[in-house]
C-alpha cells in the first residue's frame, strides 16, 4: 500500500471541532488532510485535487454525505469513504453503504478507530484496483486482437469465437496438441459477458477415473479414504463462470455419464454427498482425438458428443498455416526479449529456411519454445537470431 505521506484525505463536515480533531490527527500520521465545511466546498477541493479517502458528515446545509460521496465518486472512482454522523440509522447506514462508503462510524468519533478504518478502507481499495487491473490485463491478453496469426484459417476460427463469445453455448474445440486450444477456450471466456466470473480449467487425461470424479464433483468429509475435509468441485468453482475441460476425449465411459447428466440439468452431488447442487456454468472443451471414430466404435457416448458438439471450433496446424509462422516469430520474439531483457529482432535467412522446412509436429507450442530458447541463450546484446541457437532438430 502506498506511504501515508502521498495519501490525501478529504474531511467534510460542518463542526469545525470535529475538523480540527481530524486534521491533527491524521497530519501526524503522515497523511495530506484538506477540510471542507460544507459539500460544496468539499467538492470544489476534490476537482481540484487527488483524493485518495473521504470522510464525510452525513448530515451537512447544502448536501448529505450521500450526495457528495456520490459526486466524489465521480471525480475520483477509486476513493475509499467513511461516513461518520451523529445522527444513525439503520436505513442511512444502508444507504451510504450502497453508495460505496467502505463503512460507518457514529460520532463522537472515535480516533483510534478511525485511524484503523482508514487503513482498513485504502487496503480495501488497493485490493479491488489489483482485482480490477488483473481483470482488465486477462481481457487485454486474451481478446480476439491479440490471438496470432493472419492466414485464413485462421480469420475463421476468430469469426467463430467473436460469434459464440456472447452465448452460452457449449463449444468444442478440435485440433492437434500445441495448436493453442486453451488459448481460444480463455478468449471465449474473456470476450463473454462472464468475464469476470471464474474461467476454471481442467485437463481430464492428467488425472486417474476416481481423482477426475473428485476434482469435476467435489466430495464430503470422509467419502474415500484420505478425504479428511469436504471439497468444492471444478463445477461449484466455476459457478457462473466457465469450466474448460480438456483432452475430453480421455474421459471414461463412467465418468462420461456423470457429465452427461450435469448437461442435460445443471445439477449434481458431491460424491459421498445427497444434496443436489446446481449450477450455472458455460462449458468448454477440448481434445485432439477423434471422437467421430471414437463413438462408432462405442469408447465415447454419442448422446455426450452430441450436447459438447453444439459449436466447434477447429484449430487449424501449423502445417497448414505456414504463412503465420513469421507473424509469430515476430510476436514471441518481442515477448521473450522483454522477459529476458535481450534485443533480438532480426532473423537470419538461413533461420528462416529451417522454420519453414520443419514440419512442427508440436505446432505453435514447439515453435514458442524454440523462439524463447533462442532468446535466453542469445548474447545481451545480440540482435540477431543465428542457425547456433536453433536446437538440433532444426539444425539436421
Amino acid at each position: 500500500m502506498s506511504k501515508p505521506s502521498t495519501l490525501t484525505i478529504l474531511v467534510a463536515d460542518d463542526e469545525p471541532n470535529i475538523r480540527r480533531v481530524f486534521e491533527a490527527a491524521l497530519t501526524r500520521d503522515g497523511y495530506n488532510v484538506l477540510t471542507a465545511e460544507n459539500g460544496k466546498r468539499a467538492l470544489d477541493l476534490a476537482h481540484a485535487n487527488p483524493i485518495d479517502v473521504l470522510v464525510t458528515d452525513l448530515i451537512m446545509p447544502d448536501m448529505t454525505g450521500v450526495e457528495l460521496l456520490q459526486q466524489v465518486k465521480q471525480i475520483h472512482p477509486t476513493c475509499a469513504a467513511l461516513v461518520v454522523t451523529g445522527y444513525g440509522t439503520i436505513s442511512s447506514a444502508v444507504e451510504a453503504m450502497r453508495q460505496g462508503a467502505y463503512n460507518y462510524l457514529p460520532k463522537p468519533p472515535d480516533l483510534g478507530e478511525i485511524r484503523l478504518m482508514i487503513k482498513k478502507a485504502l487496503e480495501h481499495r488497493e485490493l479491488i484496483t489489483e482485482n480490477r487491473d488483473l481483470k482488465q490485463q486477462l481481457k487485454t491478453t486474451f481478446k480476439l486482437e491479440s490471438m496470432v496469426g493472419s492466414s485464413g484459417k485462421m480469420q475463421e476460427v476468430y469469426k467463430i469465437v467473436e460469434r459464440a463469445a456472447d452465448s452460452r453455448a457449449t463449444v468444442l474445440i478440435r485440433g492437434e496438441s500445441g495448436t493453442g486450444k486453451e488459448l481460444v477456450a480463455r478468449a471465449l471466456h474473456y470476450n463473454s459477458p462472464r468475464a469476470s466470473k471464474p474461467f476454471i480449467p481442467i485437463s481430464c487425461a492428467a488425472l486417474p477415473e476416481s481423482l477426475l470424479e473428485s476434482e469435476l464433483f467435489g466430495h464430503e468429509k470422509n467419502a474415500f479414504t484420505g478425504a479428511a475435509a469436504a471439497k468444492p468441485g471444478r463445477f461449484e468453482m466455476a459457478d457462473q463462470g466457465t469450466l474448460f475441460l480438456d483432452e475430453i476425449g480421455d474421459i471414461t465411459p463412467a465418468t462420461q455419464i456423470k457429465l452427461l447428466r450435469v448437461l442435460q440439468e445443471w445439477a449434481f452431488e458431491r460424491i459421498g454427498g445427497t444434496k443436489t447442487l446446481k449450477v450455472d456454468v458455460r462449458l468448454i472443451a477440448a481434445t485432439n482425438k477423434n471422437l467421430e471414430k471414437a463413438v462408432e466404435e462405442e469408447k465415447f457416448r454419442a448422446d455426450l458428443y452430441y450436447r459438447l458438439n453444439i459449436v466447434t471450433i477447429f484449430l487449424p496446424s501449423l502445417r497448414e498455416r505456414p504463412e503465420d509462422i513469421p507473424t509469430l516469430v515476430e510476436y514471441f520474439l518481442a515477448r521473450y526479449n522483454k522477459e529476458n531483457g535481450r534485443k533480438m529482432k532480426q532473423v537470419g535467412e538461413e533461420v528462416w529456411e529451417r522454420l519453414r522446412a520443419y514440419a512442427w509436429p508440436g505446432n505453435v507450442r514447439e515453435l514458442e519454445n524454440v523462439i524463447e530458447r533462442a532468446v535466453v541463450l542469445s548474447d545481451r546484446d545480440a540482435t540477431t537470431f543465428t542457425p547456433d541457437l536453433l536446437p538440433l532438430i532444426l539444425k539436421k
